[in-house]
């Protein structure tokens, strides 16, 4: 499905008719939470999550943070619910046979930097990565999942959008309230610019800033180029602009929902539209895996990667597991 407009607008008439069924959403979501005793598993699990349904950057973070703990000799490992994928798991990803369709586009991308495992059974997920050897878990959304234990719980936010017009789903994004999900987290991560003063939220937690940046060689590829921009994320704007921003022309785009599956003939149709302006064809990391691998050859990919504001803000946040991983017990 795609983002409803209406969801980062002052609040209408669509989501004022929707607003019981977002209370009615927001009872569920508080009594599950409430009625569950969290199960610990025998590493520590850092949960990525958000509070709106829809992309705010979790996976890119997911990695930056898999990055810091295998930096430091930690043998982590991911764990996602697998979203738009078929399988139910516990199962490790093998991107060698396992595709989008099997086990969702952020498994892949997990699975491209760490044993990644997918579970719609959060705990039975864990368990499993803790037997194959992982010093530490690091979980891509489940924020709102009460079943796992969470050592460590982050929010992240893009701070283009904040958190929409504030009421929850499906009268717009949200899909707790501010306030509860906050109140359960340890630190807040907004990434881009704080343009709804989402750091004046956090309550004395942490606040982390970052920026999603373009790899330099697909950025210094693209500037000055027209390009046929097409993405199936949670927000396809933020794509569009960013290619704008490294000063590619962007002359057609091309917005599907979020986990959108590309079908051979669509994907060639886009191609086909490019070719046919000197255009090309560019999508995101995110996308590339669920394009029809026969064609993956012929669409460019921008990769993004997480910059901190403060990567001491980080290792702080993270000290108990890097004190752990750390051969001589000291923080490196």
């Amino acid at each position: 499905m795609k983002t409803p407009a209406f969801w980062y607008r002052p609040p209408g008439v669509a989501s004022s008719l929707l607003a019981p069924l977002g209370a009615l959403y927001g009872l569920a979501g508080r009594r599950r939470i409430a009625g569950t005793v969290p199960q610990r598993v025998a590493a520590p699990v850092v949960c990525v999550g958000n509070l709106v349904a829809g992309g705010a950057g979790k996976t890119p973070v997911g990695l930056a943070l898999i990055a810091v703990l295998r930096g430091h000799g930690i043998s982590a490992h991911a764990l996602t619910r697998g979203h738009g994928g078929r399988e139910a798991g516990p199962l490790q990803v093998n991107p060698a046979r396992h595709t989008a369709a099997d086990v969702g586009d952020e498994a892949l991308l997990l699975a491209g930097a760490a044993p990644c495992w997918v579970a719609r059974d959060r705990v039975a997920g864990a368990q499993r990565a803790v037997a194959a050897g992982a010093g530490a878990i690091v979980m891509d959304d489940g924020f709102q999942n009460p079943a796992l234990y969470k050592d460590l719980a982050l929010i992240v936010a893009d701070g283009a959008v904040g958190f929409g017009n504030g009421r929850l789903v499906p009268a717009g994004p949200l899909r707790e309230r501010v306030t509860d999900g906050l109140a359960r987290a340890d630190a807040l991560v907004i990434l881009g610019e704080d343009r709804h003063g989402l750091a004046t939220l956090a309550g004395g937690r942490p606040v982390l800033k970052a920026w999603l940046e373009p790899d330099p060689d697909a950025a210094a590829r693209l500037a000055g180029r027209d390009v046929l921009a097409f993405a199936g994320i949670g927000r396809p704007e933020k794509f569009f602009a960013t290619l704008e921003a490294l000063g590619a022309r962007v002359v057609e785009r091309a917005p599907f929902a979020d986990h959108h599956p590309y079908r051979p003939d669509e994907v060639a149709a886009l191609i086909d539209r490019a070719a046919a302006t000197g255009a090309l064809p560019v999508t995101t990391a995110k996308d590339a895996v669920r394009l029809p691998p026969e064609l993956r050859g012929r669409v460019d990919v921008l990769p993004v990667s997480v910059r901190w504001e403060d990567g001491g803000a980080l290792s702080t946040l993270l000290s108990p597991m890097l004190l752990k991983g750390s051969p001589d017990g000291q923080a490196a």
